[in-house]
């Protein structure tokens, strides 16, 4: 009998850890079903919108999607609910990652109860800190003692959450000063193909780079640009009618140093147009060579 803290139940009092899981390349981007209007005109809190929200989540599971994002202040707790609907009494082991704001009342801790109570969950696979740039002052804000670390490994080592990590959107010094304490297990950063600062491979250089050197997951959110690389060709080219998107997710799951590709889905059919795009390996790419500049393919005679 399995339990949502991901262990096995043997016999009464007996619990036997489940060997480490695994999750898909593919995620389940939550911003898209819970804030409204976000990239365009979107009721996020309809009824018609959040059935069709729980049938997406759902149907994503059923096509081998297991990594599922969220964060309280996606709908002020309406994403988090979305999904606590539609993965409840599910029998499919998922990971599921949810947020606290830097400055939450009450802290890590009563963020994360109110956040279980909309997930229905007693436990939580990640909790990050949910953050855009990181100052000095916010990086000593979160390292001094009791501050928002230590609440986080305090749920960690009371079983509550099982890893811990933060979001950023920004490269600057306050987010290497984050990977460098080895205290988190899992960044979420912005890249793309417009976005690529986090992974320079001819250094190598880049968030990417640092955080694999201290055994952190890596999650990508922004994955298809945010609309904003369509914005561009559609601006340059008006007549274009090419659809990039499938390219702009096959560059990032193309990335040896990404573990999770975020995507924002709202409806079955887009489900099942991101994970055709995810099973379709061979629209892979070696990033590495892209950046091969000014090399040319001699061949010489024996």
């Amino acid at each position: 009998m399995a339990s949502d803290s991901g262990w096995t139940v043997r016999a009464v009092g007996e619990l036997i850890l489940e060997p480490d899981f695994v999750p898909s390349k593919l995620g389940f981007g939550g911003a898209a079903i819970g804030l409204k209007n976000y990239m365009g005109p979107y009721d996020a809190g309809s009824a018609a919108t959040i059935d069709s929200a729980i049938a997406a989540i759902r149907h994503a599971v059923a096509l081998g999607m297991t990594y599922f994002d969220t964060a309280p202040s996606y709908g002020d707790g309406l994403s988090e609910r979305i999904m606590g609907e539609a993965l409840d009494g599910l029998s499919e082991r998922v990971f599921l990652a949810t947020k606290v704001w830097p400055g939450s009342p009450g802290g890590a801790r009563a963020s994360l109860e109110t956040s279980l109570t909309n997930l229905r969950r007693s436990r939580i696979d990640l909790l990050q800190i949910h953050g855009e740039s990181y100052s000095r002052k916010d990086v000593d804000h979160i390292l001094q003692p009791g501050g928002l670390l230590e609440q986080m490994e305090e749920l960690k080592r009371e079983s509550i959450v099982d890893r811990i990590g933060f979001t950023v959107e920004d490269m600057n010094e306050g987010t290497y000063q984050l990977i460098e304490t080895g205290r988190f297990d899992a960044i979420q950063l912005m890249y793309n193909l417009l976005v690529q600062h986090p992974y320079e491979p001819t250094r190598p250089f880049g968030a990417l780079f640092a955080a694999k050197q201290h055994g952190m997951m890596t999650i990508t959110m922004r994955t298809a640009t945010s609309g904003i690389f369509q914005r561009w060709v559609q601006i340059v080219n008006p007549a274009n009618t090419f659809d990039y998107t499938p390219a702009l997710i096959q560059f990032v799951l193309s990335n040896r140093l990404v573990d999770v590709a975020l995507v924002g889905m709202r409806t079955v059919r887009e489900v099942e147009s991101c994970v055709g795009i995810w099973k379709d390996e061979s629209g892979r790419i070696d990033i590495d060579a892209l950046w091969h500049r000014f090399i040319a393919d001699q061949k010489t005679d024996s």
